[in-house]
């Protein structure tokens, strides 16, 4: 168990109340301001949080026009993963459903109307995202740290589907790194919680993103464990290569596969 520093007291992320005030939550993110603002994506906004004893965690409030519904999205990420325990998958910390009374303008008028917030509390990783270390600061890797991130991810998707839980949405932008760039598996919001003797089920409501959706699941709506492992495919491949699988000018797909080879015989020459 984490401890506070020379206090042998557990730290305030292993003591923390899963169900947070959303008065609380304004509190340490400045009132979710701009400065703690740490990004934007299709579910919502993360702002760093800070907490009473100077540990950090971040704070994703979800966006009313996400992909999928707020709530679903809300109730996907506690439910499947407020269990979850391992190295290589964001710890979920906290969480918050909460409503409040606000007035808003509708049909030309302004009402009193219950306005429910729905937050997702995770720990916090500094290094940020795989996306951006391969593809936006290039952060210079060796093949020992490449591999130990995909060794890493492997790991965490294999704990996930022991659950089962399919995830939906592998993509670098949805791996994360902590100091020591071991890779933790986030952002759960599309993932599905199966039966222990079901394999798959099918939806007509297909959502993730391009360049990364298994073809069974982009054409005929089909998911199991199968729609993750064709992301993780594609995730091996950038991570060794440090190129997009689907850049501006696409090349065939032969092509592709001898960029990888060409990478990692010049990465082991050098090291003979």
């Amino acid at each position: 168990m984490a401890t506070s520093a020379g206090l042998g007291q557990p730290s305030v992320l292993s003591t923390l109340p899963k169900n947070l005030p959303l008065d609380f939550l304004k509190t340490i993110t400045d009132q979710f301001s701009e400065a703690r603002k740490i990004g934007t994506g299709a579910f919502g906004t993360v702002y760093m949080g800070h907490m009473p004893d100077g540990q950090i965690i971040t704070v994703k409030k979800l966006a009313e026009n996400s992909p999928i519904a707020r709530d679903k999205a809300f109730a996907n990420e506690v439910q499947n993963i407020m269990a979850l325990h391992h190295e290589n998958v964001l710890k979920l910390v906290g969480y918050c459903h909460e409503g409040q009374k606000k007035v808003v303008l509708n049909n030309g008028r302004y009402i009193v109307a219950d306005i429910v917030e729905s937050l997702l509390c995770h720990e916090y990783l500094p290094l940020g995202s795989l996306q951006k270390h391969l593809f936006e600061v290039h952060t210079k890797m060796d093949w020992n740290i490449r591999f130990n991130i995909i060794k890493g991810i492997c790991n965490g998707l294999h704990f996930v589907h022991s659950i089962p839980i399919v995830h939906m949405d592998l993509k670098p932008e949805n791996i994360l790194l902590d100091d020591n760039m071991v890779p933790k598996i986030a952002d759960f919001g599309l993932s599905r919680l199966f039966g222990q003797e079901q394999t798959r089920m099918n939806t007509q409501n297909v959502v993730g993103s391009y360049g990364y959706i298994a073809p069974e699941y982009l054409y005929r709506g089909e998911i199991s464990t199968k729609s993750d492992i064709y992301s993780l495919g594609l995730l091996i491949m950038e991570t060794t290569t440090g190129e997009k699988n689907c850049p501006g000018k696409e090349p065939s797909a032969v092509q592709f596969i001898k960029n990888v080879r060409e990478i990692l015989l010049h990465d082991m020459e050098t090291k003979l």
